[in-house]
Parts: C-alpha cells; sequence; structure tokens
C-alpha cells in the first residue's frame, strides 16, 4: 500500500465526496408493515394485522451503497437480481435514491430476495423471506466479473458484501480480487460464513467475533489477548491478507493493519439498535482504506460511525455531520 496520507479532520471529510465506491454482493429489498392487532383470526390461533402503512427499503448490500453515499462517496452496486416485480421495485428504489446501477444485472433464472416484516405496534409478528441462497449460473457469474472489470478501474475501493444469497462465489471473488490487485485497487470485505476462506489476497476483512470463531472454526477467549491475536494472526495467514478490522460489539474494534495492531473500545451509547450497524463500519473502513488513512484513524472513525447508527431505531445510515463532529471531539 502507498503510504499513509496525513490529513485533518476537515479534509478527510472532504475528501470522501471525490470517492467512487464499488459495491459487490447481495442487494435485497426489505419491506416493512406496520398495523395493528384487535383480534385473533378464526381460521387459526394468528393475531390478524390491520395495516396502517407499508414501505419499502433496501437492504443487505442496498444499505452499504446508502451508507458509502451518505459519506459522499459515489456508490456503485454490482449484483445479479431478477427480472421479476420485487426486482423493478429494488431498481426503483436505487434509482430514487440516485444510486448508480451501472453494475447491475438482471437475470430470467434467478428470484429478487425481498424480506418482509410484518409489525403489529413494536412487536415484530412475523418476517416472510421469498429468496434463493443458489449460486448464480456460470454465465451469470461471467457477466458479472465482466462488470466488474469495467468498472474497478474508475473506482478508488472495492467493498465485497457477502450475504450467502449466491451471488458472491469462490470463483468470481479470485477473479475480482486478483484483477483489482493488478489495479492498484484495495478490496474490502464483509462476509458470511460460506465464502469465509474464499477472501485471498484482500486487503481489509471484517468480520465479527461470531463470523471469525465459526469461520475458522476456532475456539478462543476474547478477553485473553494472547488468545484473540493469535486467532487474527491465523485468520491474516490462512487468507494472505493485508489486515483484518474485527468488530467486538460491546467491547468495540480491533485492527491488525499494516503493521499496526490497536484495541479500542466502544463509546458509551444509548443503543436502541444494532440492526445495520455493521454496514455502517465496512462502508466507513472502505473510504478510509481508500485514502490511505492509518489504521487507528480506520478503526477510530469506523468504531464510531458503528455505535452512532445504534442510537436510532431500525436500520439507518451514517449521519455525516453528526460523525464529524464526533470524529473531531475523540480522535
Amino acid at each position: 500500500m502507498s503510504p499513509v496520507l496525513d490529513m485533518t479532520i476537515d479534509e478527510l471529510f472532504d475528501q470522501f465526496d471525490k470517492l467512487r465506491v464499488l459495491i459487490i454482493g447481495d442487494v435485497m429489498l426489505d419491506s416493512y408493515v406496520w398495523g395493528r392487532v384487535e383480534r385473533i383470526s378464526p381460521e387459526a390461533p394468528v393475531p390478524i394485522v390491520a395495516v396502517n402503512r407499508r414501505e419499502l427499503r433496501l437492504g443487505g448490500a442496498g444499505n452499504v451503497l446508502l451508507n458509502v453515499q451518505a459519506l459522499g462517496a459515489e456508490a456503485i452496486i454490482c449484483s445479479v437480481i431478477g427480472t421479476d416485480e420485487p426486482g423493478d421495485r429494488l431498481i426503483g428504489q436505487l434509482t430514487e435514491r440516485a444510486l448508480n446501477c451501472d453494475g447491475l444485472i438482471r437475470s430470467q433464472d434467478r428470484i429478487t430476495t425481498i424480506k418482509e416484516r410484518i409489525i403489529a405496534g413494536s412487536q415484530q409478528v412475523v418476517r416472510v423471506d421469498t429468496e434463493t441462497d443458489k449460486y448464480i449460473t456460470a454465465d451469470e457469474r461471467t457477466q458479472l466479473v465482466a462488470k466488474a472489470k469495467e468498472l474497478i478501474p474508475t473506482c478508488h475501493v472495492v467493498i465485497f458484501e457477502d450475504y450467502d444469497k449466491g451471488v458472491l462465489s469462490k470463483e468470481a471473488i479470485a477473479e475480482i480480487t486478483d484483477f483489482a490487485n493488478e489495479q492498484g485497487i484495495p478490496t474490502v470485505v464483509d462476509p458470511k460464513k460460506r465464502n469465509f476462506l474464499s477472501y485471498q489476497n484482500t486487503t481489509l476483512f471484517k468480520p465479527n467475533l461470531k463470523e471469525l470463531r465459526e469461520g475458522l472454526k476456532l475456539e478462543f477467549d476474547v478477553d485473553n489477548a494472547t488468545e484473540f491475536r493469535a486467532a487474527v494472526d491465523e485468520l491474516i495467514t490462512r487468507l494472505n491478507i493485508k489486515g483484518a478490522l474485527i468488530t467486538l460489539s460491546e467491547r468495540g474494534v480491533y485492527i491488525d493493519f499494516n503493521d499496526e495492531k490497536r484495541k479500542l473500545p466502544a463509546h458509551v451509547r444509548q443503543i436502541a439498535d444494532v440492526s445495520g450497524a455493521g454496514d455502517t463500519v465496512i462502508s466507513i473502513a472502505a473510504c478510509c482504506v481508500a485514502l490511505k488513512q492509518s489504521p487507528s484513524i480506520i478503526a477510530g472513525l469506523s468504531n464510531l460511525g458503528g455505535g452512532l447508527v445504534c442510537e436510532s431505531v431500525g436500520v439507518v445510515p451514517i449521519d455525516k455531520a453528526q460523525l464529524k463532529e464526533e470524529a473531531k471531539e475523540n480522535l
């Protein structure tokens, strides 16, 4: 990697606006139905939800797009979705938010993932998932890789946003990573279980604690510094990656990158909802990596952002102005 660039917080946040970020992975729709329950169905012992309103939101890699965009960068999606109605609605959500769809591929053989949540008052009654986790076809993988190779030279960083829904496979990951490395473009990974050990030779790998244990099939005491660091060392060695950023929930974050190892505690927060915090962390980390920031800044700013979004109910993108204000106070 190139030498670290010294910047003030103001300069760093201004530079976010100049970035192009390619997000490759599983994009989906989140559907919310809000209502009230006043009676039980006579057909079965289940509540009847009288609907008040409905809302569609971007889910999966879509929330990373929104976070990258909220930081001021241009977010470009590269994914495969269906030619079905949910796919149309997903594209509508993307275009409505002025998000770049140049890398989006539509498949007649694939359904678009939609997760529907039925909520009565403040209680989620049921979630209905319409999805497939089968890998995309060989032809679709060829198209995906070609789109990625077309877009990578115009971007400053690549995010692999993997939700184990089949868009990313070992073959696609390897081919895209090799090409990005040839172009000198860093790759930042938000992994899931199925492809965990497939992200060889990437730049920064960001699992949470559960994913680290499951991915390595390794038990260790996170509060034992020697055991924990040994697990991270094994991760870096097995994947031949430049570094790792491990999110540790209420324990904060740990980074091992560019010959610097640092553990940062979580900031004291009024936690309302942890949903989507990982998406915020990967978005901030990727933008900082693109701008050649130090491990301390990468981890520190990501840690701040992940905590901030936990103060809001539901999945929300980061507030750039609020993050900047906190960064000036804490970093």
